[in-house]
């Protein structure tokens, strides 16, 4: 960043808000940052109250309807889906500064590790910068037994109507079976980091070959009057 904006130069503005890059980076578990959001809103839980009780994740989800409207469509999810949405509704928005989210719920990472001192998370994290999701890394599950069994959960969430799964890979499994070193992986949001830094909206700004329209596409907007608007 020092070199990016200028030296000694670690804040910057996106979307009127300041931003500091002075390091260290703030660290919190996803539990601790979804609990606390809760508390803000005058719901008090444990952590482990969030991982096994999933009752108790709908009657929040009803309790916060009217404040978060997506959340009303809770009904219908499954502990999975619950965490996620209250993850992204409360707590999200509020991580402006670089802020490392880590040891994820297990139900959320069908692809990573479980985690080496708690078998209901994993061993993954997020960066979250400016309200938003910059990378995402996480030790890569290589048990071909465990992903076998995370691919079936994915595959009994999507019969019961959730849309955000992974698909089951037997090929990926037999690949496993012949065996794969321990590993980890990172991705990071290229586009979206320069969003920030050039304090940008729309990520087709930034974005070097942004998704054009079929030319045939743009003529018919153009008879029906709806296209240069």
């Amino acid at each position: 960043l020092d070199n990016i904006k200028g030296k000694g130069v670690r804040k910057i503005k996106y979307k009127g808000k300041e931003i500091d890059f002075t390091p260290p980076f703030k660290r919190v578990t996803f539990l601790k940052a979804l609990k606390d959001a809760l508390e803000k809103e005058g719901i008090k839980v444990r952590e482990d109250e969030l991982l096994e009780n999933e009752n108790l994740l709908h009657e929040i989800c009803e309790k916060l309807k009217d404040k978060y409207k997506n959340l009303a469509k809770h009904k219908s999810w499954n502990k999975a889906k619950l965490l996620k949405e209250l993850f992204e509704n409360l707590v999200e928005p509020t991580l402006i500064n670089p802020t490392f989210v880590i040891d994820f719920p297990k139900e959320l990472s069908p692809l990573a590790k479980v985690h080496r001192k708690d078998n209901r998370l994993v061993e993954r994290f997020e960066l979250f910068i400016g309200g938003k999701e910059i990378a995402n890394a996480y030790s890569e599950l290589n048990d071909p037994l465990d992903q076998k069994e995370r691919f079936l959960e994915q595959l009994k969430a999507k019969q019961s109507g959730e849309d955000e799964v992974v698909e089951y890979d037997e090929d990926f499994i037999r690949a496993l079976e012949y065996g794969m070193p321990p590993t980890a992986g990172e991705g990071i949001g290229i586009d979206r980091l320069v969003m920030l830094l050039t304090d940008n909206d729309s990520i087709r700004e930034v974005i070097l070959f942004p998704q054009l329209k079929p030319k045939k596409e743009e003529v018919e907007e153009k008879i029906e009057g709806k296209g240069d608007k």
